[in-house]
């Protein structure tokens, strides 16, 4: 009996995705295990593994289509000895249906569902005043290249019009020059666009991650009341000790500073509990360990892997999973579990020479802390000028749940930690 393939719930949170990418094409087998799809939900681009084995039967989802509801079919799996004339009413399978969007769907949608599968009809015209499926992206496209959609069969879901359709039509009558700005440039790139100033651009849309961090840093801008504290931390025993950890590692493990301040961090959450909290309408919650989230930059957006018990970890087992977790990180192979959570979050922009900033706070989190550049400085010793390597770290804090003298004596902490070391190695 042919077996139905949904789409997936990779997160707790998620409830629909886009269906980025199909590693099998109809008539592939496929074994357990196998991965057949790339899912882009609201954190990451994640890999679906098939369950069951067989031959990919007939692929209901067009790659590229966005806002799938989970548990949608998306494809049709065959057994051994079954064709694709197995393949029966697909709507009728065992996914539950997603009752909301059902609830809301116009009733010709449903009727849709229903039927049984068929050759991707073509576009509904304009005479008889059907509704035209298209996804948001290919309306945008087709608008931008003077397309009607009407003249454009889809090769979606039930014949809905996806970005390749509107990519592979022609583009109809050109607007006229007379009604372009007199200072716009001509280009031959078609994904160049030019605005009512006359000013040359082109769109990169928004993916789901991006989506998501402007959304919930936005509402942490707007509703949480920050406030931002500075020391300044002498870096010169530190890079002492980091050379001469890496020097005796022959090469088994190289530290960074990162690795030190990750250390440091916990280690002063840990000496320190009332700033490893998070604000919650009910109640504060005090951690007993210290997660550390680290913010990662990736090709798709930001996003913050966790190094979890942090401070009940040396140094080099720090550095080796920070390196596997940002690596995962960029190519968006994180698991859920590796990025969601975290009791307190790590900026560093020290690398890109940036001195000193302040970084938004990550909510549910009470505090977010920001690394600037290590620079060469004049120091008073003593009442002498030396000259000493110093490193600008910025607490932001969450109000509600860090008083000002708490988010002090943290900082106080991870001073002395930074500052010495070998403190951390006791």
């Amino acid at each position: 009996m042919p077996i139905n393939i949904t789409m997936p719930a990779l997160s707790p949170t998620m409830t629909e995705g886009t269906l980025a990418k199909w590693l099998k094409a109809e008539g592939d087998a496929v074994e357990s295990g196998d991965v057949i799809a790339e899912i882009e939900t609201d954190k990451a681009t994640m890999e679906v593994e098939a369950v069951d084995e067989g031959t990919i039967g007939k692929i209901i989802v067009a790659a590229g289509t966005e806002n799938v509801p989970v548990n949608e079919i998306i494809a049709v799996l065959l057994e051994e000895g079954e064709t694709a004339n197995d393949i029966g009413d697909v709507s009728s399978g065992t996914a539950p249906k997603n009752e909301k969007s059902e609830a809301s769907a116009p009733k010709a949608e449903k009727s849709e569902k229903v039927a049984a599968p068929s050759p991707a009809p073509a576009a509904p015209s304009a005479q008889d005043g059907s509704r035209i499926f298209a996804s948001p992206l290919a309306r945008r496209i087709a608008n931008d290249k003077g397309l009607d959609l009407k003249t454009i069969k889809g090769s979606g879901p039930r014949g809905r019009i996806v970005k390749a359709d509107v990519e592979k039509a022609k583009a109809g009558a050109a607007p006229s020059k007379a009604s372009a700005p007199q200072n716009a440039a001509v280009f031959d790139d078609p994904d160049v666009k030019t605005n009512v100033f006359g000013m040359a651009y082109k769109e990169i849309p928004n993916n789901n991650i991006r989506k998501v961090v402007a959304k919930r840093l936005s509402e942490s801008k707007q509703t949480v009341p920050h406030f931002y504290l500075t020391v300044e931390c002498v870096l010169d025993n530190l890079l002492s000790a980091r050379k001469e950890l890496n020097d005796k590692a022959n090469g088994s493990f190289k530290l960074s500073v990162n690795d030190f301040i990750i250390k440091a961090a916990a280690m002063a959450l840990k000496a320190y509990p009332d700033a490893n909290v998070s604000w919650n309408d009910d109640a504060i919650h005090q951690y007993l360990k210290s997660d550390i989230s680290v913010a990662v930059s990736t090709p798709t957006g930001l996003i913050t892997p966790i190094v979890r018990n942090a401070e009940d970890k040396g140094l080099s087992a720090i550095s080796s999973e920070m390196k596997d977790l940002a690596g995962r990180a960029r190519e968006g192979k994180l698991k859920p579990e590796e990025f969601q959570g975290g009791s307190f979050s790590i900026s560093n922009l020290g690398m890109f020479g940036v001195k000193e900033f302040a970084a938004i706070v990550n909510p549910p989190q009470g505090c977010i802390l920001a690394i600037g550049a290590g620079e060469q400085r004049p120091v008073v010793v003593n009442g002498q000028i030396e000259i000493k390597t110093v490193m600008n770290c910025t607490l932001s804090v969450d109000h509600r749940c860090v008083d000002g003298a708490v988010g002090a004596e943290y900082l106080q902490i991870f001073k002395q930690y930074i500052e010495n070391p070998v403190s951390m190695l006791v």
